[in-house]
């Protein structure tokens, strides 16, 4: 079967998710003949998603959060009034990524929850079947647990998701652990990379921190500063920043790096991290305890945190206090175990639900959200 892609590129979680989707489809072989990522002037496309993707990409311009100007908290009002502004330039991003279609002609877009791939479904109509899948769609069940809300934050959520997934046949729910599925979403495992799987963990004597706002870094210099006793190594998307900058000998700032990150996870004492899914779940899969810390003004990551607590990975906080977790890494028992189980059930769920949809719909599209 053919596949096209629609990837949110906002972060590294989305597109290493894509990465791991291509190989299992591969392996099963499907062909994924196209990947539309929404890109935005805030970030760049990092060289490990060209070069790991193994399809033709096309970069389509895509709504973006909007951050105050110390680049770390998400502004919510900034962020509508910028997008709806460039609603004509988002139309032409839609005509864009139906030239793709049109072109390629595939059986199922995928979309790793890019506001676009909804809205291309909804008022494009195509004759692919479109499915959606990230962590989000969790919001449909009924145990999932809601962070408390501020004003318009929780509504604007549940919205957002909700046009990510318009028209969608199927909703792919990725969890940290094992739920029912219900009517409306499939619950499936977390997407690995087979890099991840092939690590063997050691205890290093440093921490890793992985941060989606560039405006955090100042926080951690600060920390490092602070407990010269304590060795960090950061990683951020920063467009403008070096490939690696050393601001104190404890410290070290690097650009994201797929292998790199993923050697000093499997070496590092602990991940402390803007509350993202898929580097918690790197982290859980290895057996490295996790501190997350939402994104001020992104509900989501609020969601996350709570999430991150309740499946055991580790705990949350409101800044990047390195000591808490070092606190806690003693006393806390990792369940790397039952993740794994987890985790490689995906081949058998990914054929449980491919040929009942072939059987009822020939033709659909597949599509990628950002997380």
């Amino acid at each position: 079967m053919k596949f096209v892609f629609i990837v949110q590129g906002e972060g590294r979680g989305h597109m290493t998710q894509a990465i791991a989707f291509s190989k299992m489809l591969k392996k099963q072989g499907h062909e994924l003949t196209g990947v539309i990522v929404g890109k935005s002037k805030r970030r760049a496309i990092p060289e490990f998603f060209l070069r790991e993707i193994s399809a033709p990409i096309h970069l389509v311009e895509s709504p973006n959060f909007a951050c105050d100007k110390a680049e770390k908290k998400i502004l919510i009002g900034k962020t509508i009034r910028q997008n709806l502004a460039k609603a004509s330039t988002f139309w032409r991003s839609l005509k864009e990524i139906h030239e793709v279609v049109q072109s390629e002609q595939p059986d199922i877009i995928l979309n790793f929850y890019d506001l676009l791939g909804g809205l291309y479904n909804g008022f494009f109509r195509p004759e692919a079947q479109y499915w959606v899948i990230g962590h989000q769609y969790l919001i449909y069940h009924p145990e999932f647990q809601f962070a408390p809300a501020a004003g318009l934050n929780k509504f604007l959520f549940k919205f957002n998701t909700r046009l990510t997934a318009l028209g969608a046949s199927e909703k792919l729910a990725l969890s940290f652990y094992e739920l029912e599925s219900t009517n409306e979403i499939t619950v499936v495992p977390p997407l690995l990379r087979e890099e991840v799987k092939k690590l063997t963990p050691t205890s290093g004597d440093f921490y890793l921190t992985y941060m989606v706002n560039s405006g955090y870094g100042e926080e951690v210099i600060a920390f490092a500063k602070a407990n010269p006793h304590l060795t960090i190594r950061a990683y951020w998307d920063k467009k403008e920043a070096a490939e690696t900058e050393h601001p104190l000998p404890n410290l070290s700032f690097h650009r994201v790096h797929d292998q790199n990150f993923l050697r000093d996870m499997a070496a590092c004492k602990g991940l402390v991290s803007t509350a993202g899914f898929e580097s918690i779940c790197e982290a859980m899969y290895l057996g490295k305890p996790v501190m997350v810390i939402p994104v001020k003004g992104q509900y989501e990551q609020a969601c996350n945190a709570l999430d991150t607590i309740k499946s055991g990975a580790g705990i949350a906080s409101d800044n990047f206090d390195f000591s808490k977790l070092e606190h806690v890494i003693q006393a806390r028992v990792v369940a790397e175990n039952y993740f794994q189980n987890w985790e490689k059930t995906w081949p058998n769920t990914f054929r449980r639900i491919l040929p009942e949809t072939k059987m009822t719909e020939p033709d659909f599209i597949l599509t990628q959200s950002f997380s």
